[in-house]
């Protein structure tokens, strides 16, 4: 979790994926839908909405974090973490931090070395479409009973290409093309879903949210630099 919200971004949207050409959301195709989850976004320069983590590993392992986030094209994001501590991620189109403050140390990485969960999020910051992230894509038919999804919410499953930093990937959006959840599964049964809620788009976002300078006396960490030591 300590590297970069990568891919997701672009905008998972169905550009109605409740009706398509007359058709229900569940007669969709997975490209049909996929093509409007990169249209939606396509003109958003901006975006902002809560988040509510939840990581799991194994079956004991579950810490839930929240906050706000934000997404500006090209390739910027930036995840305030507020509860229940304080953390921030962020890419600034080069590289990636993470910062707890309460540990008075930063860790930063390049953007193209970068391998993480947050792949999948790439979309929303218009880097990416689902084609470079994804070597299939499918729907994920609903399972019925009190797990199913809202009417009118589509999931899609993305199963990854080669060094994505993740092993599958499941993406749900509602019928007015806002992504609403998106589950990663990674290596050694580990997985990070995201819900989102009160999205904005193209508000003001200045640019400068986006860039990171290490407060006085915070140690910065260069990943590159300890992966390089290590071989």
């Amino acid at each position: 979790m300590r590297k970069l919200l990568l891919i997701l971004a672009g905008g998972l949207a169905l550009a109605g994926a409740a009706t398509a050409g007359g058709r229900p959301a569940e007669h969709q195709s997975a490209k049909a839908v996929a093509r409007a989850i990169e249209a939606r976004y396509h003109n958003a320069r901006t975006l902002r909405a809560l988040f509510l983590e939840t990581y799991r590993a194994g079956d004991e392992d579950i810490r839930v974090e929240s906050g706000t986030v934000y997404f500006r094209r090209p390739g910027l994001m930036r995840w305030d973490y507020e509860s229940p501590q304080k953390k921030l991620f962020l890419t600034d189109g080069h590289q990636a931090w993470f910062y707890i403050p309460a540990n008075h140390t930063a860790s930063r990485t390049s953007m193209r070395k970068s391998a993480d969960w947050r792949t999948p999020f790439a979309l929303l910051t218009g880097k990416a479409k689902l084609g470079e992230i994804c070597r299939q894509v499918s729907i994920v038919p609903s399972p019925g009973g009190p797990s199913a999804p809202p009417p009118g919410h589509t999931v899609l499953d993305c199963q990854p290409k080669d060094k994505a930093g993740f092993l599958d990937a499941e993406i749900e959006v509602d019928r007015t093309a806002r992504v609403v959840r998106v589950l990663v599964m990674q290596p050694g049964d580990v997985s990070t879903e995201v819900r989102f809620g009160s999205w904005q788009e193209n508000i003001p976002v200045s640019k400068s949210l986006f860039e990171f300078q290490p407060p006085p006396g915070v140690t910065v960490v260069d990943e590159a630099a300890i992966a390089g030591s290590a071989r």
